[in-house]
């Protein structure tokens, strides 16, 4: 009876940590998937209104995003690797070390920005070996000319949001995240379509209006991080650090694994929209409108795998193993839960959901039935970031990088370019074709990922445990 007991009691505690942890994951990642929310909505916005103009606004805007994302995003996955870092720091009590790190990522911030912008500005060849229409590229390279002013902003935002969540802090960036979204209606209704005395520059505007927004949000974050009272402890301004180049590096050379695998991801999408350009405005103008409404559904899990990062890395600042395990099973738990639920509501609202972009029945039409496809690909969307974000609190961010370059350029870019644009296999499928691939290369991520992080928690012994090695240099 006694053994039954303790067996019992055993059960209980084990449930009621899971309960725990799900909750601690629900409050971290609850904030966090409104401010993502919020800032895809801005490209929703942007989507909307640049659609009011034309259908070829809107195209431009799909192209140019195609462009812009994959740039400034592997400048953000790049920081990202600042979360478990501050994390680790904070759980084991070493957050006073914190700011060296931040004014490291600052720095580094500061230093991507260069060719990213560089790049935007010159971007215009890729766009015309596309063989767009001559007034599509027009307005893709207009939009790409005013919108490379807010990455230094967008970088030193996420560095400090880094800042923010790393110490379990994920509110900020929900409230800055609704300010920006708030400022970018009427930024853009003035700079789209003319008002107040603004040039009416369509597609355009957008890119003006969103570069404004990024600047507003950084500067409020900074007002924030400097008089929040739970971050004094940190005293972030207080002694300013000087840029070490070998620190910088180090950061680069955590972060750059997660930087490609957020890249191959985006790249996959951002290349389909390219690819799928020469088939003219109205797949170009559907495929944006699936493409949008599938990138504001992954906020919901991307916004799980940022908390399981955060609470993983804590776990292991603490040394507690089984806790950093707890975490990423009730992630990944969580995350299959939720993307059940928005594959449900996505195939019941599909029609709906496309007639808020645009009242264009052919972009609707098109725009449906490449929205069932979305619904398939969905439960293994969620897998494959949260097992990603797993792995960042696991600091394993090489093997992110392997499984998703395989996953997203072996595997998914290749099938739907063949399905797509070729008849090797059967007739071209257009850009069915590259959605199937998506579903390839997405189903392979999830596969790999969490094999990866089930044998790295069968092998203790591997993980990366240190949290003093990024201070040396103090």
């Amino acid at each position: 009876m006694i053994v039954l007991n303790l067996h019992i009691y055993r059960y209980g505690d084990a449930v009621h940590r899971y309960q725990k942890e799900i909750v601690r994951l629900i409050k971290l990642s609850t904030p966090v998937l409104i401010a993502s929310v919020a800032q895809t909505g801005m490209g929703f916005v942007d989507t909307v209104m640049a659609g009011g103009v034309s259908a070829t606004d809107m195209a431009a805007v799909a192209i140019a995003a195609s462009v812009w994302l994959p740039s400034v995003l592997f400048g953000v996955g790049l920081l990202m690797a600042l979360v478990p870092v501050v994390a680790q720091l904070n759980g084991s009590g070493k957050s006073k070390k914190v700011p060296f790190e931040i004014h490291q990522g600052i720095y580094l911030a500061l230093i991507v920005s260069v060719p990213i912008m560089l790049i935007l500005y010159n971007a215009g060849f890729i766009i015309a070996a596309m063989d767009v229409e001559p007034e599509l590229f027009e307005k893709t390279q207009g939009y790409l000319h005013a919108v490379l002013w807010a990455a230094p902003a967008f970088l030193l935002f996420q560095a400090l949001r880094s800042f923010c969540e790393g110490l379990s802090l994920t509110t900020p960036a929900m409230i800055i995240g609704f300010i920006g979204l708030a400022a970018n209606i009427p930024l853009n209704w003035m700079f789209v379509y003319g008002e107040m005395g603004a040039p009416a520059l369509g597609g355009v505007g957008c890119g003006v209006a969103t570069a404004i927004v990024y600047w507003l949000m950084f500067v409020t974050m900074v007002i924030y991080t400097f008089i929040a009272p739970k971050l004094r402890r940190v005293n972030l301004y207080e002694n300013w650090n000087k840029p070490q180049a070998k620190e910088i590096y180090r950061l680069f050379k955590l972060g750059l694994p997660v930087a490609l695998s957020i890249f191959f991801e985006v790249t996959l999408f951002a290349a389909v929209a390219l690819l799928v350009s020469p088939l003219g405005s109205i797949v170009v103008a559907a495929h944006q409108v699936a493409i949008n409404f599938s990138s504001l559904i992954f906020m919901v899990p991307m916004s799980i795998a940022i908390a399981v990062s955060i609470r993983v890395g804590h776990k292991l600042g603490e040394n507690d193993l089984e806790g950093a395990k707890i975490a990423s099973f009730c992630g990944l738990a969580f995350g299959l839960m939720m993307a059940c639920c928005t594959a449900v509501l996505t195939f019941i609202f599909r029609e709906n959901i496309a007639y808020l972009y645009s009242d264009n029945k052919e972009v609707v039409e098109l725009a449906v039935s490449l929205m069932l496809l979305a619904v398939i690909y969905q439960c293994t969307d969620a897998v494959q970031v949260v097992a990603a974000g797993a792995l960042r609190g696991y600091k394993d961010m090489t093997a992110i990088f392997k499984c998703t370059f395989v996953s997203y350029w072996i595997v998914g870019l290749p099938a739907g370019y063949i399905l797509g644009m070729t008849d090797w296999i059967i007739e071209p499928m257009g850009v069915y074709g590259f959605w199937i691939g998506f579903i390839g290369g997405l189903t392979t991520a999830a596969i790999l990922l969490s094999l990866r992080l089930r044998w790295l928690q069968k092998n203790p012994s591997q993980i990366d445990m240190e949290v003093d090695e990024l201070q040396i240099m103090h």
